[in-house]
């Protein structure tokens, strides 16, 4: 536990690894038992059928909260689940206090499905400023971490994105028309060109972190709950990659983002997607 006189970065020097077991324990306990032995009875619809939460997000996303809370005495815990039923919690990440944000299973869908394409995601930020982030692929059992600073990492060997082979079309997965706005869809329009290959995205924890390993160029995503992206844009922040919502401002974990916004292995990607995104985007053009 931090005393008084302790400061985040003592803390995560000391408790790093506390939180790593956390994250672990977590998809042991609630998350891998029901991988491909959901039934029925245990999944439900939020915002609609694309928007699916299952008893492995809602008891993983309880344990972590307990969890975190008590490794960091006068945090509080923005997690997906718990925003659902209660939306003014999400108010926490725009707050002074350490805020752990959570999402339990991101990629349910791929999980309901008994694929292996989803993660845990937990990051640590405070005054809208992430500082450490854990992406854990438990049907993998691969663990990608950073800490502001100090780099990221996969499973203890240090990430670079680099840079995107010159000549070759650029890789970028892209939120789904279906999930977007009008103005969105007209930005989105404007990855459909020579020189850029988009495809739709996964899990978005597992898309940043194929930026960070140099295996994705960019993304091009179309929502802002922080749960989805904070992890994984202190990864690649850390790996060398940058991040710019459509107007040219990087993205901001308290909201008020242009949207589409993108994540990149290099700032000069960041730039040519938001360009793209930024151009399409205003009507008539």
């Amino acid at each position: 536990m931090i005393e008084d006189s302790g400061t985040i970065d003592e803390f995560l020097a000391r408790h790093a690894f506390d939180v790593e077991e956390a994250v672990r324990t977590a998809a042991a306990r609630e998350i891998m038992p029901r991988w491909r032995r959901l039934a029925a009875h245990q999944v439900d619809q939020k915002a609609g059928p694309h928007d699916l939460v299952t008893d492995a997000d809602r008891k993983a996303e309880l344990y972590l909260t307990g969890a975190l809370s008590a490794l960091l005495p006068g945090s509080v815990v923005v997690g997906e689940e718990a925003v659902h039923d209660n939306p003014a919690s999400y108010e926490a990440i725009r707050g002074e206090a350490p805020v752990w944000i959570v999402d339990p299973v991101d990629g349910t869908r791929p999980f309901v499905r008994g694929e292996s394409g989803f993660c845990t995601l937990v990051a640590l930020a405070r005054g809208g400023v992430l500082l450490a982030s854990w992406t854990f692929a438990p049907a993998h059992d691969r663990l990608a971490t950073a800490v502001r600073g100090r780099g990221a990492f996969l499973d203890g060997e240090r990430l670079h994105a680099g840079a995107p082979e010159p000549g070759r079309d650029l890789r970028v997965a892209t939120s789904h028309p279906d999930y977007t706005t009008d103005e969105q869809k007209r930005a989105l329009l404007g990855l459909r060109t020579e020189g850029v290959a988009p495809r739709f995205c996964g899990s978005a924890g597992l898309e940043y972190l194929a930026i960070a390993r140099g295996e994705l160029d960019a993304t091009a995503f179309s929502w802002e709950a922080a749960w989805d992206h904070a992890a994984g844009l202190l990864l690649v922040e850390e790996a060398g990659g940058a991040h710019l919502t459509r107007d040219g401002e990087p993205f901001s974990i308290t909201g008020g983002n242009a949207l589409p916004f993108t994540a990149a292995r290099d700032a000069a990607t960041a730039r040519r997607v938001a360009g793209l995104l930024a151009a399409s985007a205003r009507p008539g053009d």
